[in-house]
């Protein structure tokens, strides 16, 4: 997991269901928002928003960070959308790391890497990096991180869902509750990875179920043939779903140099 620092962020102060509340949700809870199939004016700490809200949300608080894919960047309309949750999901070796990876190299001096092994770990370490960007908020009027990124989202969360944590559903939607927060609150972009699984008669689909199917803003698949990869968007908060673009993935990925773009 890494955290990049760069243009100055915005929002509210930690709220009743920030990284403090360290127990999960009890199950009616789960429920309610399990069933959440499309997002609401309400979000999942009990807020209500009116219209100039969302209208603002849209027009003003929110900017892009660039990939440094041109070709995601304009598929996703100008890359990784600040205050919102993106997910990139795909088979192995697919290239799904490689908007990451372009976005981390052109920043490397900026970066504050941590190594998170668990759940209970990433916990804590959402919780410093909460306490940080308020710390950065109330003594210089913002934080300079703008760039959240786990990988992978899906090693951490898929070992305690059905698993011997009975609460294990009940973390996975506290983890996408503190994520989104953190994005709103502090005006970052929150990028994860997730792999795939079966989804029988030879199908796959996105790890980690229905649950948390209704969770990140933007979810892009990436898949790949040869040396061609293909990005499509499964779910975006302003563009239609089914939306795709090609591009060839850094050479490293396939030990030569880049072919020219298709």
């Amino acid at each position: 997991m890494s955290a990049t620092r760069g243009r100055s962020g915005g929002g509210a102060t930690t709220s009743g269901c920030g990284l403090k509340r360290r127990n999960a949700p009890q199950d009616h809870e789960d429920s309610e928002v399990m069933n959440q199939d499309q997002p609401s004016t309400e979000d999942w700490c009990g807020r209500f928003w009116n219209g100039m809200e969302l209208l603002k949300d849209v027009t003003e608080k929110k900017h892009f960070l660039p990939t440094g894919l041109e070709d995601i960047d304009t598929l996703l309309g100008g890359g990784l959308r600040q205050g919102q949750l993106t997910e990139i999901t795909g088979p192995s070796s697919s290239g799904k790391t490689q908007p990451k990876d372009a976005r981390l190299k052109s920043v490397m001096k900026s970066i504050i890497c941590e190594s998170v092994f668990d759940i209970f770990a990433l916990f804590e370490v959402l919780h410093q990096l909460e306490v940080s960007l308020l710390n950065d908020k109330v003594n210089n009027g913002g934080s300079k991180v703008c760039l959240l990124i786990i990988d992978s989202i899906s090693s951490l969360l898929a070992p305690i869902i059905g698993g011997k944590y009975p609460q294990g559903r009940s973390m996975m939607i506290s983890v996408a509750v503190i994520l989104k927060k953190l994005a709103d609150d502090y005006n970052l972009s929150v990028l994860v990875t997730n792999h795939m699984v079966s989804a029988g008669n030879g199908a796959v689909k996105p790890a980690l179920g229905e649950s948390w199917k209704t969770v990140p803003h933007v979810r892009l698949m990436i898949s790949r043939e040869n040396n061609i990869c293909t990005a499509t968007v499964l779910k975006h908060t302003l563009l239609a779903s089914g939306r795709t673009a090609k591009f060839v993935a850094p050479s490293q990925m396939f030990g030569g140099s880049s072919p020219r773009r298709p």
